[in-house]
């Protein structure tokens, strides 16, 4: 990818969703405002969010404690399978948790899914045209920001399957022209206080 100033990429995890995930609890909600906080300062050129309701209405909160950036629905920063796994590029040890995991995808997603993950590839990765470095924001849902976490550290394709994310936590990759892409950060929740941590994990996962 071609460009000539940088891009940081934030990626978030909508906040934690209700029931049927029609939006967001109130400690999502709380989730989402606390990272706007965090956020304030940045100066963004977009805040882009995928099209469910959680990922929306965070984005939305998130923008409210921001100054004048523009919001922009997209489709590729939607929930969607971005890759599907082969059997022989899978280890041995894990091939059958790992074909496990994708089984109940429809055929529709196995198809519509990773198209929109070339488009968020193209839409949201590289270094910019310019002569200002760019910020932009993705509020999104967890297989993205695994998606496009596993590309900047040029894993194979599948590797996305197990890289989990919690609800608002904060990603930060940085595309330089001329040098490989650099997650700056992963997962970081210090905007949060312990009891809004680890959410979308489940309890034997926090640390």
């Amino acid at each position: 990818m071609t460009g000539t100033a940088t891009r940081y990429l934030y990626l978030a995890r909508h906040g934690e969703a209700s029931s049927g995930e029609s939006g967001l609890t109130e400690d999502g909600c709380q989730q989402a405002v606390l990272l706007g906080h965090r956020l304030q300062d940045i100066p963004f050129a977009a805040v882009h969010h995928g099209p469910l309701p959680q990922a929306e209405q965070t984005a939305r909160l998130i923008n409210d404690q921001l100054k004048n950036v523009p919001l922009h629905p997209s489709e590729a920063a939607g929930d969607y399978v971005p890759y599907m796994r082969e059997r022989d590029e899978l280890p041995a040890e894990s091939a059958d948790f790992f074909v496990r995991f994708l089984d109940g995808a429809t055929a529709e997603e196995r198809e519509h899914g990773p198209v929109l993950a070339r488009q968020a590839l193209d839409l949201f990765t590289g270094p910019v045209d310019g002569e200002e470095d760019r910020h932009e924001l993705v509020v999104t849902h967890n297989f993205l920001v695994a998606w496009l976490v596993r590309d900047a550290m040029h894993a194979p394709k599948w590797r996305w399957i197990g890289l989990n994310h919690y609800n608002a936590a904060l990603t930060v990759i940085r595309y330089a022209p001329g040098r490989p892409a650099s997650v700056l950060f992963s997962n970081d929740m210090r905007h949060l206080p312990a009891a809004l941590r680890w959410t979308g994990f489940p309890p034997e996962l926090h640390i």
